[in-house]
């Protein structure tokens, strides 16, 4: 396979933004999608041509060699690739904003871990269902854990683990259990062929084993509270959120691919069975699904973007964020996701039974939404939460 001129020229000038990178590679990350969700993977020669780019690290910090992107950017990034292909996106936006922890590291610490490996990314675990027993000038941690995105072409695995000494918990100052990112090599983890799913089959987001392996204590850091070395606008934000809003547009991009296929399908084909003569274009309620699938996607892209520069404004002037913009943000995501759902169904549905072969453009957008649908961050329960917080009903610490 061979990769476009863009990321030469790329390499060559380093004048591209990551938004011209993700413009240029977009023809070939389309060209790819087929091959992406067979392999259940990102072809080598894609996923090389990305990271050269630097998409992988455009969240990383500037003084480590990094983009430092501004979010609002961000998030137009992660659009562009999705509508090339979502698994493509997906990756993108885990294995980026996964890499904002380098900011909580110290500065050498980080630099070899991100930096100092060609082409590297971290894969990672969400839960920390591994233990990590305190031992001589660090840690052996041993697990099996599950959803780690992109580890196929991972240099390092993020465990997240239980931090046990003397046998039992050990805790912080506020009393809860300890828990830590250990960064092991990839040679060290074994990966579990676990990946077997309907939609975003390109991720590869597989489980991982490791079995008493030796971290250093310099190769590990705090999972929630580590220290912020860089402190950019983009490190004051809650993780979760910046996931949150690069999933939304994952989402959003998936859609308008979806329905831009539906277009182009509408006009050369003629349905059975049609209330109005001609091709699937003149049918009333099509035409109908069709600007309500529009306006959704619309309607999801104005009220994440128009958040999105709220919040990022106002951490960039004052250094923090108040709970109201971060609820505010949480809203916008969730809400985002679930239109750009509606979108794709409309479309679905619309197309017929063109739409169910495998490798069909709208069949593949159906599945990957509908797996978006069920991740933590598309949960229909964050409505309640948002209404609790606006109703001034307590709301568990955390959640926002």
């Amino acid at each position: 396979m061979s990769i476009a001129g863009g990321p030469e020229r790329m390499l060559e000038t380093g004048v591209l933004s990551p938004l011209e990178a993700a413009k240029s590679l977009a023809p070939e990350i389309r060209s790819c999608a087929g091959a992406t969700e067979a392999a259940r993977e990102l072809p080598r020669p894609l996923f090389e041509a990305m990271a050269d780019a630097g998409i992988f690290h455009m969240a990383i910090p500037r003084a480590l060699g990094g983009e430092e992107i501004d979010l609002p950017t961000y998030v137009q990034v992660i659009e562009e690739i999705a509508k090339a292909d979502a698994s493509t996106a997906w990756v993108t936006n885990q294995t980026a904003i996964f890499a904002t922890f380098a900011a909580r590291m110290p500065p050498e610490d980080a630099r070899a871990i991100w930096m100092d490996t060609p082409r590297c990314v971290i894969s990672n675990t969400p839960m920390p269902t591994a233990q990590a027993v305190v031992v001589p000038g660090g840690f052996r941690v041993t697990g099996e854990q599950g959803y780690s995105t992109g580890c196929r072409h991972a240099s390092w695995i993020a465990s997240r683990a239980q931090v046990i000494e003397h046998g039992s918990p050990r805790l912080l100052d506020n009393g809860q259990p300890e828990t830590r990112l250990l960064f092991v090599p990839i040679g060290e983890a074994e990966l579990l062929d676990t990946w077997h799913v309907r939609g975003l089959r390109g991720t590869g987001t597989n489980h991982f084993a490791v079995r008493d392996v030796f971290v250093p204590d310099n190769r590990t850091m705090l999972d929630v509270g580590a220290p912020l070395y860089e402190t950019g606008p983009l490190y004051q934000l809650p993780r979760t959120l910046l996931f949150a809003s690069g999933d939304a547009s994952v989402a959003l991009g998936t859609a308008r691919s979806c329905l831009s296929a539906f277009i182009e399908l509408a006009t050369e084909k003629s349905p059975r069975y049609a209330s109005v003569g001609g091709m699937l274009c003149d049918q009333p309620l099509v035409q109908a699904d069709v600007g309500l699938a529009d306006a959704h996607i619309r309607a999801g892209r104005a009220l994440l973007t128009e958040t999105i520069r709220e919040v990022w404004d106002t951490v960039s002037t004052t250094g923090t964020v108040s709970l109201d913009q971060r609820v505010g943000l949480r809203t916008a995501a969730t809400h985002t996701i679930r239109l750009a759902i509606d979108a794709v169904d409309l479309v679905y549905n619309a197309a017929g039974a063109t739409s169910i072969y495998d490798g069909h453009p709208i069949q593949r957008a159906f599945q990957d939404i509908h797996v978006i649908s069920q991740h933590v961050q598309s949960r229909r329960a964050h409505y309640e939460l948002v209404g609790r917080y606006w109703l001034g009903v307590p709301v568990p610490e955390g959640r926002f």
